[in-house]
């Protein structure tokens, strides 16, 4: 399969190219000149299935042409170690967590997919050493650094908002050491990804440096993503409840979504879905106005949704030919700010002792608001609570329980590279 730009001034390229370069030549996102549809027997039988099989004959439609199937399930079945429940949480209200992976946020399935299908590639090429940049808020940063902790031959260097993630986040890319360096920016995420796409753009810096991204521009890190859309689908349809079905998305940068999107093109059967935004509203509001008006980012208690120029709005464009009716018509939009999200948090604990993260309560609360009687709705739990533990103790005046993972990531001593938002002093430290 070849691969596109958005911006389509490059011509097109092979799935090796398209993950090692991460971002177009002429700044564009990369995307695939087809969606595969998967048959209709695989969704007849598809609650029967593990996770690991449904996620394999998924990625065979993504990358089946370009990576021998033996290799892709092995990279498959490696990656994901672990199940991903659904949970009822209240009426026709189900939770999907994504907080089973190995640093308890839903990006430890594309990093660790990205990073084993990187590494699959620089092997076979066997040359200069590959330096991933990845721009974080905070949970992206702890899923590539982990997934490409001691990956031979690929170097990762963490741009992070200085005093905007948590600290445990933090402490999950700033103390691993090894292949991984932390630099800590003073500035927004928007100034992080700035940082990043203006380095890959760098002619000189490129000439010295091999560059590509583990942020959800590489389609190889959030084209996995999708593998979740369809096992929750399989389990609601154990239980028959897979009818009219509407998933509700906590959105920042818009990776996962986009994934849940693509679900639907490959023939997923997804009724809606919902962008639960935090302050940062620009999606929203270009579903009520059809302009996109990126502006700055603003902090919120839902942190990893601190995006004021979400990437992959480029690729949700794409896919339905900018055509805002069409946008409408498979995405509506909410938004919340941080009171709101704290009661969201409250009032289910009260009311079913189910303990939300905020971004899930974006998530929830946007179900809440928009489900229709006849339909079943499903949310993204995208971290474990405890990742913003002194959030979530203030709003339930609670002192929750650290899961033992986390517990071990604050034994370690945060080593991180102090950096403004000048992108010279980037390219200065990068090129030394």
């Amino acid at each position: 399969m070849k691969y596109y730009s958005t911006n389509k001034e490059v011509k097109e390229i092979s799935l090796e190219e398209a993950v090692i370069k991460g971002l177009a030549a002429d700044k564009g996102l990369f995307m695939p000149n087809k969606i595969n549809r998967l048959p209709a027997e695989f969704f007849e039988n598809i609650e029967n299935l593990t996770f690991q099989e449904i996620a394999f004959e998924v990625a065979k439609a993504f990358f089946g042409e370009d990576v021998p199937h033996n290799d892709l399930k092995e990279i498959v079945y490696d990656t994901l170690s672990f199940d991903t429940p659904v949970v009822h949480v209240t009426d026709n209200i189900y939770s999907l967590e994504l907080f089973h992976g190995p640093t308890l946020a839903f990006k430890d399935v594309g990093g660790r997919f990205m990073a084993r299908l990187l590494g699959y590639f620089v092997r076979k090429k066997n040359d200069r050493q590959v330096n991933v940049l990845v721009a974080t808020s905070g949970d992206t940063g702890s899923a590539v650094a982990n997934g490409f902790l001691g990956v031979e031959g690929i170097h990762v260097y963490i741009l992070y908002p200085k005093g905007k993630v948590s600290e445990i986040q933090e402490k999950q890319f700033t103390t691993l050491g090894r292949n991984i360096t932390a630099l800590e920016i003073d500035g927004c995420f928007d100034d992080c990804q700035a940082l990043v796409k203006q380095a890959f753009l760098d002619k000189e810096l490129n000439g010295k440096l091999f560059l590509t991204s583990a942020n959800s521009i590489n389609l190889a890190r959030f084209l996995p993503q999708s593998f979740y859309y369809f096992w929750a689908y399989a389990q609601l349809k154990k239980i028959g409840k897979a009818e009219n079905l509407v998933i509700s998305v906590p959105s920042g940068n818009f990776g996962n979504l986009t994934a849940g999107l693509f679900a639907k093109e490959m023939g997923l059967p997804i009724k809606h879905f919902i962008a639960a935004n935090n302050s940062n509203d620009i999606f929203y509001n270009y579903l009520q106005s059809s302009l996109f008006e990126p502006k700055a980012s603003v902090c919120t208690i839902a942190n990893a949704m601190d995006v004021g120029n979400p990437s992959n709005f480029a690729r949700i464009m794409d896919l339905y030919n900018y055509n805002h009716s069409e946008v409408c018509r498979n995405i509506s939009g909410a938004t919340y700010n941080d009171s709101q999200i704290a009661a969201g948090v409250k009032e289910l604990w009260n009311d079913s002792r189910y303990l939300l993260d905020p971004h899930g309560a974006c998530g929830y609360l946007a179900l809440k608001e928009q489900l229709q009687p006849d339909e079943t709705g499903v949310f993204l739990e995208t971290a474990h609570p405890a990742k913003f533990k002194e959030t979530i103790d203030n709003i339930l005046s609670s002192d929750i329980e650290i899961p033992l993972p986390l517990q071990e990531f604050m034994k370690g001593e945060k080593v991180s590279i102090g950096m403004s938002t000048e992108f010279e002093e980037l390219k200065s430290y990068l090129m030394r």
